[in-house]
């Protein structure tokens, strides 16, 4: 596989290893092109489409409490408008919200506390400050950490982020 590459089987594998069922989506020019469509056409997954990211953090958090694991993909812009949410329903509420999150305009090879776009610059700061854990995915090796962080994140009852820094192909 060439260098700078990340795979939308990877990452698929990964989340199916963790035991995920439920993709809990907003549609991002990150992760929908590649990744969310091929997720919509895999029978191993429910995916419910949602119209606000906060709507998904809710969502997430009641398939939990149903015994159902999920993960939440959207685009930074929409963690972001989030935080509120975040807060209150995955910190305070102790629930495993597990965020696949676009970074729209990363710069490949650049990690994202380094980017040029404010936005992106700022993602992992606003998570560090929450006390949200997060790992940084760009290359398909990777995704090896998927699993790991979600396994986590439903033993803590704590969110956790997947920083997607490249369209996956």
């Amino acid at each position: 596989m060439a260098e700078g590459t990340l795979r939308v089987q990877d990452i698929i594998r990964e989340i199916k290893k963790a035991g995920i069922r439920f993709v809990v989506a907003l549609p991002d020019r990150v992760t929908s092109h590649y990744l969310l469509k091929t997720i919509l056409r895999d029978p191993d997954f429910k995916v419910v489409q949602v119209c606000k990211e906060d709507e998904g953090v809710s969502i997430c958090s009641g398939l939990s409490a149903a015994g159902h694991r999920s993960v939440l993909m959207m685009q930074y812009t929409g963690l972001l408008d989030s935080v509120n949410s975040l807060r209150g329903v995955a910190m305070e509420g102790e629930n495993p919200v597990c965020m696949i999150v676009g970074l729209l305009g990363k710069e490949p090879g650049v990690p994202p506390s380094l980017s040029k776009k404010y936005g992106v610059k700022i993602i992992e700061p606003v998570l560090d400050a929450m006390g949200i854990e997060h790992h940084w995915v760009e290359e398909s090796e990777d995704t090896s950490k998927i699993v790991a962080a979600i396994e986590k994140a439903y033993a803590s009852t704590r969110p956790v982020a997947m920083l997607i820094g490249r369209e996956p192909r």
